[in-house]
């Protein structure tokens, strides 16, 4: 996507500051958080530029955060991709426009606050939903769409506590079934190669991994699939049905992605754990608007609870 597609900040007429926010990635999730920063701009009389990348890639991100930074914004918000990869570059714009990181974190960058979830407990509230559904432990799989971003590592993280014992947290293991799957043990719980499945936030590529990982492991008793970002439940929903194993397969998912929703409202995703993207996109426009204001008032302290 070109530069010419980004909007330009100088509005003179309006007088107004702006206040630009820019994902990791196109998702539904994203429009959930720009509903809420929308309500925040009109709340806060401030105008919003809200852009959701096509890829999920820091060198996607880059360009139209130095866009925005040279335009003159008065505060930017980030989903952060790749915090080591990004962090040095994000001090740089931290010295010319108030900075926040929203959803991804990167501690280091010099910015305000982070507007999110604690990640890790997050996971650890998968984990205890994987405990409620497969109590007797079994055969998991789990599906993220990067582990080099602050919320990629610290959800599986999570997880793998949870289940985890301290006779088997990630002992390396071979299934007791299948001798050829390679693993690890966390407490009753196998996880199959012994680290998630990674798609880099293309959507295709997690249904074939979904797909992939099915074909694998068909006919083990216990198995569990677990998404850790919006769009992977859904995928590994349609790769089941695809392969006619809808019921034998419990589906363990995160946020609240439309199609998970009806899912488990219709029996076929066992629940998910949920954030707040609405607030998210809410709570961050509120903080840059009163950052321009010199107003340090808003901003967040800790994280933000799962539901």
């Amino acid at each position: 996507m070109g530069l010419a597609a980004i909007p330009a900040c100088g509005n003179k007429a309006s007088g107004k500051a702006k206040i630009a926010i820019v994902t990791n990635c196109t998702d539904p999730f994203w429009d959930l958080c720009e509903a809420g920063a929308k309500k925040a701009a009109a709340d806060n009389d401030v105008e919003l530029l809200f852009r959701q990348p096509e890829r999920g890639s820091a060198e996607v991100q880059k360009p139209i955060i130095d866009s925005w930074v040279s335009q003159g914004v008065s505060g930017l918000a980030v989903s952060v991709i790749d915090p080591k990869g990004q962090t040095e570059d994000l001090a740089v714009v931290a010295k010319k426009v108030p900075l926040v990181t929203m959803d991804n974190d990167a501690e280091g960058s010099g910015r305000l606050c982070y507007v999110g979830v604690d990640n890790k407990e997050a996971g650890r509230a998968v984990g205890r939903l994987v405990k409620q559904v497969m109590p007797n432990g079994g055969t998991i799989a789990l599906f993220i769409g990067s582990v080099t971003s602050a919320n990629g590592q610290a959800r599986p993280a999570g997880v793998l506590e949870e289940l985890a014992t301290p006779e088997a947290n990630g002992k390396p293991g071979t299934h007791p079934q299948r001798p050829e799957l390679k693993g690890k043990w966390y407490g009753k719980y196998f996880l199959v190669d012994g680290e998630p499945k990674t798609d880099d936030m293309v959507k295709e590529r997690a249904i074939a991994n979904a797909r992939d990982m099915l074909s694998r492991i068909e006919g083990i008793p216990d198995i569990g699939l677990i998404g850790l970002y919006n769009y992977n439940p859904p995928t590994i929903l349609e790769a089941v049905k695809a392969k006619k194993l809808l019921g034998k397969v419990k589906i363990i998912g995160f946020d609240e992605d439309l199609e998970t929703l009806k899912a488990i409202a219709a029996g076929e995703i066992e629940g998910t754990v949920v954030q707040d993207p609405y607030n998210y996109g809410y709570k961050t426009v509120e903080i840059l608007a009163a950052e321009a204001r010199g107003d340090s008032s808003k901003r967040v302290k800790g994280s933000m609870p799962t539901r």
